[in-house]
C-alpha cells in the first residue's frame, strides 16, 4: 500500500510541476519537436527512417534545431561518432549541463551513476564497478542465466494459444538476471520494468522520463539502506562491504539504478526484436537451431543491426573544436545516433541487411570510449543463452499476427516492440 501511495504522490507531483512550469522549455512537449530533430528516435519497423541515412550521406555531422537556445548537432556517421564519443576531455556528459540550461530539468533530478558523470567522478565509480563485470566474475552467473531461460521456456510450454514473447520471455529473463546480480528482491520486477520502460520513452515528454528515474531511485535508496544494515552477496552488498566508506547512499543507488535499467530494458528489447528477426529469416532460424558456432557472430551482427539504444547520452562541448571538418563551439550540444552510425556504408556493403558472416569493424551498439556500457558482456551472455534455447525448444514457433500489425515504440531512446504474439506449435 505504501508503494502504491508513493507512486500516486509522485505522479501527481510531476503533473503539478509540468502545469506550473513557466520558465524555460517544457520538456513535456518533446514529441512536438521538428521531425529532423527527432529522426534518430524514429524507425520504420526495424530500420532507422530513411531520412537518417540521407542525412548521414549528405552531412554526417548536421545542425539540428532545439528550442533551448542551445546550438545542437546530430552525428550520424560511424567515424564521426567514434571521434565524439572517444573525446572524453573535449566533451562533458555531466547532468548539470542539462540542469543549468533552463530546460525544465532540476539538479535534484540527477539520477547519478556512470552515464551522467564525468571524470574524476566517473573514473572513481567505474573503477569500483569494473571488477564485477569481468568475464571471470560474470561466469558465476552462467548457470543461473541458463536456469532462468529454461524456467521461462517451461512456463511458455504450458501455455495454451498465442504467447506474448515480450511478457513471457524477453522481459523476465534480464529482470531476473539483474535482480540476481544486484541482490534485490525479484518480486519487485514489475516496478523495475515499468520505470525502466518509462524513462526511455519520450513520447509523453521527458518530464515523465525523469519522473520514472525518481521513482526508481526512491525504491533503490530503500534497498541501499537495507544493504548498509545487512550486506548481501550481490553487487550492492559487495560495494557496501568493500567500498562502503567511499560511496554515499545516492551514489550507491545511482550505480544500482544504472545497472538495473541499463541491463533490463535494453536486453529485453534485444531479445524480442532479435527473435522477430529470426522469425522472418528462415535460414538464420535454422542455423541458430542447428549450429552452436553461428550463435556468437549472429548476436554481434544483431546488436549492430538493431542497435536498440538509439542515441548516446548527450555530450556538451567543453571547448571549441573541429570534428571531421565541422566546427563545434564550446557549449554546443552533440547527439550521436548509434543506430545511424551502425548502418554507415563506410562499414561495408549492404549494412541495411543482417549478415552474420560480414567482417565489419566493431559496432557501436554499446557506445564507445569511457562511457561504453559496462554491462555489455553480461547482455551478450544472456542473448547467447536465450536465442538458441528458445528456438530449439520451439522449432515450429511463428508469428501469431502479421508482422505489419505489430506495434513498435514511437519515440524512445531504447527501441522496442510493445507485444510479440507467437504460436509455439
Amino acid at each position: 500500500m505504501s508503494n502504491l501511495r508513493s507512486n500516486i504522490v509522485a505522479w501527481l507531483g510531476r503533473k503539478y510541476f509540468s502545469r506550473i512550469q513557466k520558465n524555460g522549455f517544457d520538456l513535456s512537449k518533446m514529441s512536438f519537436l521538428p521531425d529532423a530533430t527527432l529522426a534518430p528516435l524514429r524507425r520504420d519497423g526495424l530500420d532507422p527512417i530513411a531520412d537518417l541515412s540521407r542525412t548521414r550521406a549528405k552531412e554526417p555531422i548536421s545542425k539540428i534545431w532545439l528550442p533551448f537556445g542551445i546550438n545542437a548537432w546530430l552525428v550520424t556517421g560511424y567515424d564521426e561518432t567514434k571521434a565524439v564519443l572517444g573525446k572524453a576531455k573535449g566533451f562533458s556528459s555531466d547532468f548539470t549541463n542539462l540542469a543549468e540550461r533552463n530546460i525544465g530539468v532540476a539538479a535534484q533530478q540527477n539520477p547519478g551513476g556512470l552515464g551522467f558523470s564525468d571524470p574524476p567522478t566517473h573514473t572513481r565509480l567505474r573503477r569500483l564497478l569494473t571488477p564485477e563485470f569481468t568475464m571471470r566474475r560474470l561466469s558465476r552467473l552462467t548457470p543461473r542465466i541458463h536456469s532462468i531461460v529454461e524456467e521461462r521456456l517451461d512456463e511458455m510450454a504450458a501455455a495454451e494459444g498465442p504467447v506474448d514473447l515480450v511478457q513471457a520471455f524477453a522481459l523476465p529473463i534480464p529482470a531476473l538476471v539483474i535482480c540476481e546480480l544486484l541482490g534485490v528482491p525479484y518480486e519487485d520486477r514489475d516496478d523495475f520494468q515499468r520505470h525502466s520502460t518509462a524513462r526511455f520513452d519520450l513520447f509523453d515528454g521527458a518530464n515523465a522520463s525523469f519522473g520514472a528515474m525518481s521513482d526508481s531511485l526512491s525504491y533503490l535508496h530503500g534497498i541501499v539502506r537495507k544493504q548498509r544494515e545487512t550486506p548481501g552477496d550481490g553487487l550492492l552488498g559487495m560495494l557496501v562491504k568493500e567500498h562502503g566508506d567511499e560511496l554515499d547512499d545516492h551514489e550507491l543507488a545511482g550505480l544500482a539504478d544504472g545497472v538495473l535499467t541499463g541491463g533490463l530494458e535494453t536486453t529485453a528489447s534485444m531479445l524480442a526484436l532479435g527473435t522477430l528477426v529470426l522469425l522472418q529469416a528462415p535460414e538464420q532460424f535454422a542455423a541458430i537451431r542447428d549450429q552452436d558456432d553461428v550463435v556468437d557472430p549472429f548476436v554481434e551482427e544483431l546488436l549492430r543491426y538493431l542497435t536498440v539504444v538509439q542515441v548516446a547520452f548527450p555530450r556538451f562541448a567543453r571547448e571549441d573544436m573541429e570534428i571531421a571538418g565541422t566546427r563545434i563551439s564550446a557549449g554546443d550540444l552533440v547527439l550521436c545516433s548509434l543506430s545511424g552510425a551502425n548502418r554507415d556504408e563506410k562499414l561495408g556493403p549492404d549494412m541495411e541487411r543482417v549478415d552474420p558472416h560480414r567482417q565489419a569493424p566493431s559496432h557501436l551498439a554499446f557506445g564507445y570510449g569511457i562511457h561504453r556500457c559496462i554491462g555489455a558482456e553480461l547482455a551478450k551472455m544472456e542473448l547467447r543463452a536465450a536465442y538458441p534455447a528458445l528456438i530449439r525448444r520451439f522449432p515450429e514457433m511463428r508469428l501469431a499476427v502479421p508482422a505489419e500489425k505489430l506495434s513498435f515504440r514511437k519515440l524512445s531512446i531504447v527501441y522496442g516492440v510493445e507485444e510479440l504474439p507467437v504460436l509455439l506449435r
